[in-house]
């Protein structure tokens, strides 16, 4: 239904425009695009624009049908046919052939519209030049002639055809020139002007991306008038000139204009007070540029060649992207702008107008009023309002100065502006500088819009792709997000339902460009990173064994006169270059890395149908992601063979992925700390923000699922002295060595990578193990507790002790899962010194703090508050009286020997200290009690003769002064009060004399 009634529409407008220019043949007007500008632009707009709507309806398949339903529905609705029907049917049929049809309509109209565009001869032939002429002429260059820079740019034809597309001068002459095709017979001007169009394209725009290829039509014409055969010839050539010649012409365009265009907008960026004499220039190179683009757009899109070179441009960004910057020149020095032209309409064009009206020699009282009134609006103009921030308005000079070009245009006007061309050419300067006051952003859009992009969407990204793949454009990329801000100049106010359509569509654009460039960006800084990586492993210490073998080896195989292995290169030789000219893949990495991050960084953010976007945003959250999947695939964690890399390793290569991230705050304002701080924030928790697994989970799963596993399987043990877990010699040779993974620089690199946070859950996973340890215990003390209970108040009764230890059930699994709670102990031990020893270095005075008020809490202290103080001590690393992490883990349940038998005295101690917290008893008496216990029972021990009985009765004497030693809460006074320390001193002297003859 709305499809009829845009028909009936334009019915009603075809009658309007034949009315209109009914009109204009009775009254003669005069056209000349030089002097009456407006008048004849838009004369010849009306004509093409009529054209142009008669030819889309022709391309209707459907139009028929279409009026005919609307029919049948409007007689059903009203009981009769609507009265515009037989008009609109008689409208599609005359239009089957739209120009056929339309070159008998004007006919009568030959005289106007065969003057309006013959004027175009002052016009399009300078439009039309070569870039070698151009390159001749100097065009747009600014410093050719440096005496001449601060001149005012003029020219009398150029100033207000500045606006008009080339592209559509070669529509209107070729259009206007079908419909009068007689003066193509008569007028050698006409004729010319006419193959100059016929010559430079093979396509022209209807309505966006709908095309009419116009040899082809002209040709269709003509074949059917009698007389013609030469201009049929004449069409012939020129499509054969345009099919050979144009690409290659408009390429050599492109070409010049990068260069004029760089240059233009480099010297405007260093001097931006040109822009008020030279903003003709500005605004010709943007109208230039812009036709160009539009004519690859077009004819890449319709190629009619076999060869396709001349219409691939890999530089086109390039173009764009000048074309942008000028723009911002313009946008941001706007009042630079103002202020010169508000001087220039007030101090030049006012007095050069005033004195042409004084000296017009007829000058009727209406004319006269609007002329006065312009001169007096330019002569009130002061710099004072411009610094004050004044709105200009001028649009009421421009339609009086409109009016007053058809007032002198007629035949029979009093004042002939054809008579006074001077008058004329002037005020259209006058109006171009009232534009540069008041109008800018609409010259912007007039001289410089792409928004015809919205339209070849495929060929947009084709190109945009095109500029990531040549490094030498990718810098030029930032102009494709930019274009995509002129989609919504394209929306119109009478169309309001495709506002949506088009803004998504500008939205989705931008966003993905934005997008690829960040990941373009990412994956730089990704092989930038593997490479320093890759250096950085070099300096591995595990690397400089073969270098000091060859070194010490080197003269001995001198001497033999062999040739021994080829010598290693040692790490920086790749910063040594012989020659200039030698360039490394990461000095091409970081080329191409510094020219996409300038386009990055081109613009802050940029606006697109009111939507903000950031590009620096785009390439934080890609490194973001990148730089959490590199940590994690940095740990080189393998499920099947428990595989995974040291944490000195590791660290140096997240230190010097770091460092490269870090250097990419010189290339883009971004802030990497907070890249740092989002994303190792995040590797300290056991997921990250997606629900991956970070290196704290891979950690953390590796140590106790792998190392200390075998360390309770009897592969690994524990020696104090070296602070490290040691691989033992057995049949089945473990995959890793333990003592790489668990001495104090390993630790410390473990505590770096993780930090506190990632530190607290590795300590709180290995207390769940201990809890789990403990409630096996646990069931072990109920299913011996009456036996246990008999010993705890017989121990001063040795017979009776002997006899109720031998009721005692899995005494060997008490002792078993308490060696196992004593070795994960021991590594939480090594873990908390790591990490206190790597905070005093990063925080030497909080870490101080904290230990002066651990060590300085009253004994007397609320137990509540003691526990805070000691939270806090350990996440800080610092060793408590009572293991937080271990309290809080039991409290949960509501119900250096080869066998790591040492480790029973920490597990004693940290356990017994833990449960008495938790059951709220003393623990210093509950371990007296336990020492009395246990000092009975060894010295009943003493006096057996049973060999099976006695065995490793030293060692265990041995147990029992580490238990003491251990405590915070024991001391060794106690402990000779009711041991004596003779036995612990021949102890200690057995015990070494068996190990070395076990060494032995």
């Amino acid at each position: 239904m709305e499809f009829c009634y845009i028909l009936c529409g334009l019915l009603h407008q075809q009658d309007h425009v034949c009315e209109l220019l009914n009109t204009i043949d009775a009254c003669q007007v005069f056209f000349d695009i030089t002097v009456n500008f407006d008048l004849t632009k838009n004369y010849l707009d009306l004509v093409v624009t009529y054209t142009t709507l008669m030819i889309i309806l022709s391309r209707i398949e459907e139009r028929k049908a279409i009026i005919g339903l609307y029919n049948y529905a409007h007689e059903m609705t009203h009981g009769a046919s609507d009265r515009e029907y037989p008009r609109l049917g008689q409208m599609i049929v005359d239009y089957e052939n739209p120009l056929k049809k339309m070159m008998e309509e004007f006919v009568p109209h030959g005289k106007s519209l065969s003057d309006a565009l013959i004027s175009l001869q002052m016009v399009y032939p300078r439009r039309n030049l070569s870039a070698d002429q151009w390159r001749n002429a100097q065009l747009l260059s600014l410093i050719s002639a440096p005496s001449t820079m601060l001149n005012p740019a003029q020219s009398d034809t150029v100033s207000m055809t500045t606006a008009l597309k080339r592209l559509k001068i070669i529509h209107e002459l070729f259009i206007g020139f079908i419909l009068c095709h007689a003066v193509l017979n008569s007028d050698a001007a006409a004729l010319s002007l006419w193959k100059l169009a016929l010559q430079s394209s093979t396509c022209l725009c209807l309505f966006r991306d709908e095309v009419f290829h116009i040899h082809k039509a002209a040709e269709d014409l003509f074949v059917n008038i009698r007389g013609y055969n030469k201009r049929i010839n004449d069409i012939r050539e020129c499509k054969e000139q345009a099919l050979s010649h144009a690409g290659s012409m408009h390429r050599e365009r492109r070409k010049f204009l990068r260069s004029a265009l760089k240059e233009l907008a480099t010297v405007l960026a260093d001097q931006p007070g040109l822009l008020g004499p030279k903003a003709l220039f500005v605004f010709m190179a943007l109208s230039f540029a812009r036709d160009e683009i539009i004519w690859l757009l077009r004819h890449a899109d319709n190629i009619q060649k076999k060869s396709t070179d001349d219409f691939i441009d890999k530089h086109i960004a390039e173009l764009i992207f000048y074309m942008e910057e000028l723009r911002a020149h313009v946008r941001k020095y706007g009042p630079v702008m103002q202020r010169y032209y508000v001087q220039y309409l007030s101090g030049f064009d006012a007095v050069v107008l005033n004195e042409l009206v004084q000296n017009l020699s007829v000058c009727p009282e209406d004319e006269s009023i609007i002329m006065s009134s312009f001169v007096n609006t330019m002569t009130s103009l002061s710099v004072k309002q411009v610094e004050d921030g004044e709105v200009f308005d001028f649009r009421g000079m421009r339609l009086d100065w409109f009016r007053l070009q058809a007032y002198t245009s007629v035949s029979k006007a009093s004042l002939g502006i054809a008579d006074h061309k001077e008058l004329g050419k002037m005020m259209n300067t006058i109006i171009f500088h009232t534009k540069m006051v008041d109008s800018l952003v609409e010259m912007l859009v007039e001289t410089s819009d792409l928004s015809i992009f919205c339209f070849y969407s495929r060929a947009f990204e084709k190109m945009f792709q095109q500029c990531l793949e040549l490094p030498s454009q990718s810098r030029h990329s930032i102009c494709f997000p930019l274009l995509c801000t002129h989609f919504m100049s394209c929306t119109h106010e009478l169309c309001p339902e495709e506002r949506h359509h088009i803004g998504d569509r500008s939205l989705s654009l931008c966003n993905m460009f934005l997008d690829e460039m960040a990941k373009q960006a990412r994956n730089l800084i990704t092989d930038i990173c593997t490479e320093q990586c890759t250096l950085s492993d070099q300096l591995l210490p595990k690397h400089c064994a073969k270098t000091i073998s060859q070194a010490v080896n080197k003269k001995s195989k001198k001497a033999t006169g062999k040739k021994g292995e080829p010598e290693r290169e040692k790490p920086g030789v790749e910063s040594m270059r012989k020659n200039r000219l030698l360039v490394t893949n990461l000095d091409k990495l970081h080329t191409a890395l510094s020219e996409l991050c300038f386009s990055i960084n081109y613009v802050p953010n940029l606006v697109v149908w009111e939507h903000t976007f950031t590009p620096r945003e785009y390439l934080t959250s890609h490194l973001e992601i990148r730089f959490t999947k590199s940590i994690v695939g940095m740990t080189m964690y393998n499920q099947a063979t428990q595989e995974i890399a040291k944490p000195s390793e590791l660290l140096t290569s997240v230190r010097a992925y770091m460092t490269v991230l870090q250097s990419i705050e010189n290339y883009v304002t971004i802030d990497i700390t907070r890249v740092f701080n989002n994303v190792l924030l995040q590797q300290t928790q056991h997921l990250d923000s997606h629900g991956e697994p970070t290196i704290t989970s891979l950690y953390t799963n590796w140590y106790l699922e792998t190392l200390l596993r075998q360390v309770s399987n009897g592969h690994i043990a524990y020696f104090p002295a070296m602070k490290a877990f040691v691989n033992l010699p057995t049949e089945n040779e473990l995959t890793f060595n333990a003592e790489e993974y668990s001495d104090i620089s390993e630790m410390r690199s473990l505590s770096e990578l993780l930090g506190p946070y990632g530190m607290k859950f590795l300590s709180e996973s290995l207390m769940w193990h201990i809890s789990s340890q403990v409630a096996e215990l646990k069931k072990l003390v109920v299913e011996n507790m009456e036996v246990l209970t008999q010993m705890r108040t017989s121990f001063d009764k040795p017979d009776h002790m002997a006899a109720l230890f031998k009721k005692l059930t899995s005494v060997d699994s008490v002792l078993k899962r308490m060696t196992i709670i004593g070795v994960i102990l021991s590594f939480r031990s090594l873990a908390q010194e790591a990490l206190r020893d790597v905070l005093s270095c990063h925080i030497p005075f909080l870490v101080s703090s904290v230990e002066d008020f651990k060590d300085h809490i009253p004994r007397e202290t609320d137990m509540k508050v003691a526990m805070n103080v000691y939270e806090l001590s350990s996440a800080a690393g610092l060793p408590c009286e009572i293991d937080p992490a271990l309290v809080v883990a039991l409290s949960s349940q509501k119900s250096g020997h080869c066998n790591n038998i040492h480790c029973l005295a920490k597990a004693i101690n940290q356990i017994a200290a833990a449960l008495f917290t938790i059951h709220k008893g003393s623990i210093e008496d509950r371990l007296k009690e336990f020492l009395a216990l246990a000092s009975s029972s060894l010295l009943k021990i003493g006096q057996e003769t049973d060999k099976m009985t006695t065995r490793n009765r030293e060692s265990v004497y041995l147990l029992l002064d580490m238990i003491v030693q251990e405590s915070p809460f024991l001391t060794m006074d106690l402990l000779e009060s009711c041991f004596p320390y003779v036995l612990l001193r021949n102890a200690y002297h057995a015990v070494y004399k068996q190990s070395i003859s076990a060494n032995a």
